[in-house]
């Protein structure tokens, strides 16, 4: 009688401290929730306000009345133009660094030569180089071979300085692939092509979607190498785009956080399409490592 009394009471306590443990984790959750939303939620209120309505108005309450024009005057100022501009030089960077990655990780994770150790530190070592140490070279280089003010000037840097860290990263991913897998194919006939564009890119997936995700966002955001190699307003892309809105004489702040609010959607849009793929990247390294 008395152990089942310290039972209930063990599962008791175990409960109540389970309760609080969420209570705490929902407390912060919330905070973390309210400091995230904060800067979108300013950023979109007062997008919707005349130019010198923030100093009238304040910049935390709500429009009165909403101004609709920056928007218009935004997408009528060639805004598309930059927008997709910005989806060409991200979707062909983004390919080209999943294709490369994949072919590197691939050798490094499943096979055993003695170079191997010597190129995985070298990749791993240029993560620790700072990409704008690199604007001078990178533009005598695209200077040099005529890729200067063009936007395949763009796709050179952005795959390289994408490619250390997700080489990394997909080469430890697919090292958690069991290689009993690829050792009942290859006894079924299938040879390494085989094994890899039918075995390991379909399981590495979701590693792929991370990468992705990880790096198109950094990509579209990306603002030294674009204004540095890219001088025609006709070239520019997303993230040059303040430089044309920001007016002649005086800083039209309302019409710039219309920009940014158009600029930051797709980003958000497609993280809430993908956030499972994402999550399931993440979590598949970690659980199968």
């Amino acid at each position: 009688m008395a152990r089942n009394n310290t039972t209930s009471a063990d599962y008791r306590s175990s409960k109540i401290k389970s309760k609080i443990a969420w209570a705490i984790a929902i407390f912060f959750a919330c905070i973390m929730l309210v400091l995230t939303l904060t800067p979108f939620f300013f950023m979109i209120m007062n997008s919707f306000r005349k130019q010198f309505d923030m100093l009238q108005q304040g910049v935390f309450h709500l429009p009165h009345p909403w101004y609709f024009d920056n928007y218009i005057n935004v997408v009528k100022n060639g805004f598309f133009g930059y927008f997709l501009r910005s989806v060409i030089v991200v979707g062909i960077s983004l390919v080209l660094m999943l294709i490369i990655s994949a072919f590197a990780a691939y050798p490094l994770s499943r096979m055993n030569f003695k170079l191997n150790p010597l190129i995985y530190a070298t990749i791993v070592a240029m993560m620790s180089v700072p990409m704008h140490v690199t604007l001078i070279p990178i533009f005598k280089l695209t200077t040099a071979i005529g890729f200067y003010d063009s936007l395949k000037a763009l796709i050179g840097p952005y795959v390289a300085f994408a490619l250390p860290m997700s080489v990394f990263i997909l080469t430890a991913f697919m090292k958690t692939i069991p290689k009993e897998i690829e050792e009942s194919a290859e006894i079924d006939g299938c040879n390494r092509y085989q094994n890899f564009f039918k075995i390991i890119l379909p399981l590495s997936k979701s590693g792929l979607s991370t990468l992705a995700i990880y790096n198109g966002v950094a990509m579209w955001n990306e603002f030294a190498f674009a204004n540095t190699l890219l001088i025609t307003p006709a070239k520019k892309t997303l993230p040059l785009a303040l430089g044309q809105f920001k007016g002649e004489h005086s800083l039209d702040i309302p019409i710039i956080l219309a920009v940014l609010t158009l600029s930051v959607l797709p980003m958000i849009i497609l993280f809430i399409i993908f956030q499972d793929k994402l999550v399931k990247g993440m979590m598949a390294g970690a659980v199968k490592g």
